[in-house]
């Protein structure tokens, strides 16, 4: 009987590493269509999360099940168990465990992180960290010459600037495998920038310009949003991102810069116009006006 524990056990830590690996490699299909570089590793460090949390979460299934199965009390006995102290070896156990686990998952992450290279040399600045600024300065350097896109937002709405041709566009486009180096603004209060098909979520601060890197590689038509919580319509805040190959986007550029920018509807706008016109909408909450679009 005890060896056919034994091979029990070990079916069930074989069944949990294979379904947890499993699990790992179809969690790439949960997110959607990966469109950037940058979204490689964060689907990379998804997977790998999920495939961690599973194994932690079948095997202390796995065990309860076992326990239940083999070390259940008799039919009929009602009798106390016996009286168990602390176990020093099954306290260490579950304490290292899991400083084992967030250690792995805090570098691993942190290594994700340093290897996407969405910011500046801005967190440099912060951290003050004279190891690695020479590295950030070098980076920095190399992508002077990407494309530089001035992204403002507002209450609601987002507006794209090109700085090459003097375009502002409600539209972001961007070129195919090339590096984009995206300035966002705020002009009243915080916004996220957030396309989740390039994994990439940025906050923008009133007051500053943050420095946004990435480089779609995936040609399509994605969906910015804004990723906070910024007013009342908020959730109406969206853009079409359009990722064209470098003949594709060049013409565009070379075509806007030829046609006066013609007005497009804002949805944020409709609704406010809806509440004003209909005296009983939203229970006259108060609600602030949307600011005018930047492209009319």
């Amino acid at each position: 009987m005890k060896v056919f524990n034994i091979v029990l056990l070990a079916l069930f830590v074989i069944g949990i590493i294979i379904t947890s690996h499993y699990l790992g490699v179809q969690s790439y299909h949960w997110l959607p269509t990966p469109a950037a570089l940058e979204a490689l590793p964060v689907g990379d460090l998804f997977s790998f999360l999920v495939s961690l949390g599973s194994l932690v979460f079948l095997g202390v299934l796995g065990m309860m099940i076992y326990s239940i199965l083999f070390f259940r009390a008799a039919k009929g006995d009602k009798s106390d168990a016996y009286p168990i102290k602390g176990n020093v070896q099954l306290e260490i156990i579950w304490t290292v465990i899991p400083i084992v686990l967030v250690v792995w998952i805090t570098y691993y992450s942190y290594n994700i992180y340093q290897k996407m290279n969405i910011l500046g040399n801005l967190p440099v600045v912060h951290l003050h960290n004279p190891l690695e600024e020479s590295a950030y300065a070098a980076i920095n350097d190399q992508d002077q010459n990407g494309e530089t896109i001035e992204v403002t937002a507002r209450q609601w709405d987002w507006s794209f600037h090109y700085p090459n041709g003097n375009i502002t566009s409600r539209d972001l486009h961007l070129p195919l495998n090339q590096k984009v180096r995206l300035m966002l603004k705020s002009e009243d209060v915080i916004h996220g920038f957030f396309v989740p098909n390039f994994r990439i979520k940025q906050d923008i601060v009133p007051n500053r310009t943050i420095e946004l890197r990435l480089t779609a590689n995936r040609v399509g038509k994605y969906q910015l949003e804004d990723s906070q919580f910024s007013g009342t319509y908020f959730a109406l805040m969206q853009a079409d991102v359009y990722v064209d190959p470098v003949e594709t986007y060049s013409k565009w550029l070379s075509q806007a810069s030829k046609q006066k920018p013609l007005p497009e509807s804002n949805q944020a706008i409709l609704e406010h116009n809806r509440y004003i016109a209909t005296p009983s909408y939203f229970f006259h909450w108060p609600s602030v006006s949307p600011a005018k679009s930047l492209v009319n």
